[in-house]
């Protein structure tokens, strides 16, 4: 199946009573619903899209020194997108900056809409995922 993911930015100064009696209930240039949006195509043949909440993701990498390193950041709502001809691969965030997700499944098609509150600061250190600030392993901030 084809898959994309959506990740909206919640804009927290949205006013839907503005929208509603000036736009048709529709965001304006002054009145955005979100502050920006990511949207991943996943390439491969999707077989599976599984929720696990509460998760622990593993962060690993290499630091510019080449120091290797590893961190599991607990408290992460996870997607496992299964596929029949890639690799296991995981698109998730935060609990705490986690508003809600959709996950609408067709005959052939999995979308997947994931939006997360604004108003704390987060870091995307690779596509699909977002970990708010206060969790983010401190050994790697800088």
């Amino acid at each position: 199946m084809q898959c994309t993911i959506h990740v909206y930015l919640l804009n927290e100064n949205f006013s839907p009573e503005h929208a509603e009696a000036h736009h048709e209930g529709q965001e304006s240039e002054n009145n955005l619903k979100y502050e920006w949006e990511d949207e991943i195509a996943i390439t491969s043949d999707v077989t599976e899209m599984v929720l696990h909440e509460n998760a622990q993701f593993p962060l690993v990498g290499e630091l510019p020194d080449g120091t290797p390193f590893h961190h599991e950041v607990e408290k992460m709502c996870l997607f496992e997108i299964q596929s029949s001809d890639a690799p296991t691969a995981y698109v998730g965030a935060s609990m705490s900056i986690l508003e809600n997700h959709e996950l609408t499944k067709e005959v052939d098609k999995i979308t997947l809409r994931i939006f997360l509150k604004d108003y704390e600061p987060m870091a995307n250190p690779m596509p699909g995922i977002y970990i708010a600030s206060k969790e983010f392993p401190k050994a790697l901030v800088f």
